[in-house]
Parts: structure tokens; sequence; C-alpha cells
């Protein structure tokens, strides 16, 4: 049956659309185990390669993080025109997972891409997929036992830029996520927007992390993680992070957030983000899919005729915004 579309975007535009849907290294727990299972965050570092293998384009790597002295897996999509030309740089996507994924998610989304890519439909671009670990939602615990955001900022990202022919620099980089990957890639953007264009939350919930801090229950989440001090609270509240950096997100980084109408865990904080940044000015694709609950199978299958047409849009806007302002400076210094 038909899912309606409803697109919105900021305070400025609306347009309505409808679509039709096809229908091992030692983990660290933090919290208490129920049925033999973590409860909390936890994270294996490196996971072994599942039996159904890698996708078309991609391979299994780690890197050594020298923070907290461990190897770390990740894997990497790279498109075949990678291979036949060397001389060539190319834009990265990373794609944050959900809750109990690993490096080894998502790759839904690397078929419809490589599909796409090999079509014409979009330019060749790298895929990165990091691991996350489970229940971390991308943050580095006050502890200092999962510092995962430090891990993808200051290991993972210079390590692709350093032995990947990547273009280094916002211009040529986007972050995405699902479920606790959007709610990760959104915060994440919204502390480090110098180091990415393009946003894309795929029903993340965005909560107001501030409001949660409540030094009553120091054995309770996020409590146990974000630890004792209000403003590690207010360092990873998105909200507070878009009000902080306004100025670099306003018209320099580029958001999409779409989400289903059922999708009841998520909804909520989602809308109350969207009117957030409605609110400060941050112009803004705004999706809401009809009928649709939480999955990510849904989602990309409702709308993989366009998944990457915002990142690839993005891309070219950052690109020729930067190539027109170095032809600005060098025309101001000829004079």
């Amino acid at each position: 049956m038909p899912l309606n579309w409803n697109v919105r975007f900021s305070a400025h535009r609306s347009i309505g659309l409808a679509v039709f849907v096809l229908l091992a290294i030692g983990v660290t727990p933090l919290f208490a185990q129920r049925n033999g299972k973590p409860t909390g965050p936890s994270i294996t570092w490196v996971n072994s390669i599942p039996e159904s293998g890698l996708p078309e384009g991609v391979t299994h790597h780690t890197f050594h993080f020298s923070k907290n002295g461990k190897d770390v897996g990740y894997c990497i999509y790279l498109p075949s025109e990678y291979h036949r030309d060397p001389s060539r740089r190319f834009p990265v996507i990373y794609n944050l997972h959900g809750n109990g994924g690993n490096e080894f998610h998502s790759f839904e989304d690397v078929t419809v891409l490589n599909e796409g890519i090999e079509s014409g439909k979009w330019p060749p671009l790298i895929m990165v997929f990091p691991n996350g670990g489970r229940s971390t939602f991308y943050k580095d615990s006050w502890d200092g036992e999962f510092p995962i955001e430090s891990m993808f900022i200051e290991g993972l990202i210079p390590h692709i830029d350093e032995h990947y022919r990547t273009i280094p620099s916002r211009e040529g980089r986007c972050i995405e996520g699902f479920s606790m990957g959007g709610r990760g890639s959104t915060r994440i953007a919204m502390k480090y927007p110098d180091m990415f264009c393009s946003l894309f939350c795929q029903a993340g919930n965005v909560p107001r992390t501030s409001e949660n801090f409540n030094p009553d229950t120091p054995a309770t989440y996020p409590n146990n993680y974000l630890g004792p001090d209000i403003q590690n609270y207010r360092d990873n509240d998105a909200f507070l992070l878009a009000e902080k950096n306004l100025k670099q997100i306003r018209g320099k980084l580029r958001i999409q957030i779409a989400c289903g109408t059922k999708d009841g865990g998520h909804l909520p904080t989602i809308r109350d983000f969207h009117q957030h940044l409605v609110d400060l000015g941050i112009d803004h694709t705004y999706i809401e899919l009809e009928g649709l609950a939480h999955s990510r199978k849904k989602m990309i299958e409702t709308m993989s005729d366009i998944w990457f047409d915002y990142h690839v849009e993005s891309l070219r806007i950052a690109q020729t915004n930067n190539s027109t302002q170095k032809k600005s400076g060098r025309s101001s210094n000829s004079r």
C-alpha cells in the first residue's frame, strides 16, 4: 500500500510528495547483564566478518587508537572508479549504525549506493562504517571506558584521510545514521559542524540531554555514562550545541531529518529538534513518512531512488562555494 511522504522544509517552504513502499576482542560492559546479554553500553572493538560475507566493494580493516590502546574495526566501501583512477580523490559518507550493531551493519545502504553509482545516478563516493558499540550513542563515557566519540573524531576520520584518497575537509565529508546512529550523527554534526557539509538523521532520537541530568540516580543511564558533572550533559546536548555553533551551522551544514509517523519512540524528540532548528533559523529538510514504524529497511526501500541525493547535492554546493571563495580570495590578493 502507498505511504504518504510528507516532506516539510524549514518554515520557508513546504512540499508534498507520495511514494510507494516495495512490499574477537574482549567486550567491555558498563551495566549489569540480563539473560546473559549486556543491558547497557558495551563494545567488541574488532568483530569477525559475517558468514554471509561482505557486499561488492566493501572490505574490513582495523586501525590502532592510541587513546585507549585498542585496535578498532571498520568497514569501507570503495567505488570501482577508485581503483580505475589513482589520481582522483573522493568524498566520504560516514554511516553510523544503530544500537546493537557494529562495523558490519547498514549494508542495505551500500547496496543502494553501489547500484546508483554504477548506473550513473550518483557520482563515485566512499562510504565508511565505524564500530560504535552498543548503547554508547557515540559519546565518550565520563570514566574513559568508552571513548567512542574520540575514537571516531580523533582516530577513524584522520586514519581514513591518511590511508585513502579522500577529500579531507568538510567539503568532502558527510555523516548519517539510523536510530542510535541518527542520534549520534546529529549530535556530532552539531558539535563539529566545521567537519561535515551534510547530515542525514534517519529516525534518530534527539533528546534534550541536559534535562536528563539527575544526581540522585547515579547508577542509571545516562548518569552512569556521562557522570556527575552537569556540564558534560550540556556539552553533549544537540539542542544546546546547535545554539552554541549557530554561525558555523546556519547556511553551511545542510541537514536532512526523516522519521516514520508510527515511530512513537523516536518521533516526539525528532519533532522537537526540528522545531528547534526552525526557531534558530537553520534551514533544513524535514521528512515524515506516513505509516512507517521504526524500520531501517522500510525507510531505505521507501526512499531508495533519492536516498543519497541530499548528500550529493550538499557536496556539490559545498565544493562550489569553496571554489568561489578561493577565487574571490585570489582576486582580492591580486589587487
